[in-house]
């Protein structure tokens, strides 16, 4: 398949348009090769995911987290050394950070939620004119360190947990990866507990004045779900050959 129409297909699933005021730059980002077979799918861009990528022989790695955020950069020093092992390889380039977040279906929140059984879920988490996350109920009420239990089977990581509210919860918010600062949103609509990737210190007081307890799994884990759900839409719809590739960072 041509690049070109693949990097189309993945813009519109991703609605990429609709995300400009993300510090990320989504869609394609280095363009290496025009014809695409192999994709391999990834959370963050590194030399060690480049080079696992290169080694299955892909054509196209896309991504959660990738190169370039907050406007142009200078290819210098590791930047550089990243752009440089992609062109010499062939091996483009694709991110998608906010778009994946909040894709109502295949976003790394809805893909969480569903995996642990929350009902009635609605958008969650406004960041500028964007909401990127999600939120809902469980069917019924469950302790906090049951919850975190599960998400460990589930993600394979075992959360960190903030103990802010009641025990018993039943009203979920779920931001991942940095979310922890949507605790005090998650508090003033009401619900008891918020999942997302890791901690903050800022996010401590607020939470604990709202009785917002945080369930902090793991920045990598709770985002490798959005690019597993998009690989799976690739394989199915596209027919192209896909692959996972796992750099765990244990954070």
């Amino acid at each position: 398949m041509k690049l070109k129409k693949l990097t189309e297909f993945l813009n519109e699933i991703l609605s990429i348009d609709k995300f400009r005021s993300d510090s990320s730059l989504n869609g394609l980002q280095v363009e290496a090769s025009d014809d695409t077979k192999r994709v391999a799918f990834a959370v963050d861009v590194s030399q060690k995911a480049i080079k696992k990528a290169v080694k299955w022989n892909a054509d196209l790695l896309v991504v959660h987290h990738g190169l370039f955020w907050d406007g142009p950069a200078p290819l210098t020093g590791v930047l550089a050394r990243r752009v440089k092992l992609l062109l010499e390889n062939g091996l483009s380039l694709y991110a998608a950070h906010l778009p994946l977040d909040a894709h109502p279906e295949i976003g790394n929140g809805a893909q969480l939620a569903k995996l642990i059984g929350l009902e009635q879920t609605v958008p969650f988490g406004k960041y500028k004119n964007l909401l990127i996350g999600t939120a809902g109920s469980l069917k019924r009420k469950t302790t906090v360190d049951s919850l975190s239990r599960k998400i460990a089977r589930l993600l394979g990581h075992r959360p960190k947990i903030i103990k802010n509210g009641p025990e018993n919860i039943k009203r979920i918010a779920i931001v991942t990866g940095g979310g922890a600062s949507f605790a005090e949103e998650a508090g003033e609509k009401g619900y008891q507990a918020l999942i997302t990737g890791e901690p903050s210190h800022a996010s401590y007081h607020p939470a604990l004045e709202l009785g917002v307890s945080i369930i902090c799994a793991g920045h990598y884990a709770t985002e490798t779900l959005g690019v597993k759900a998009l690989k799976e839409i690739v394989e199915d719809e596209l027919g192209l050959e896909c692959r996972f590739i796992d750099v765990p960072t244990g954070l």
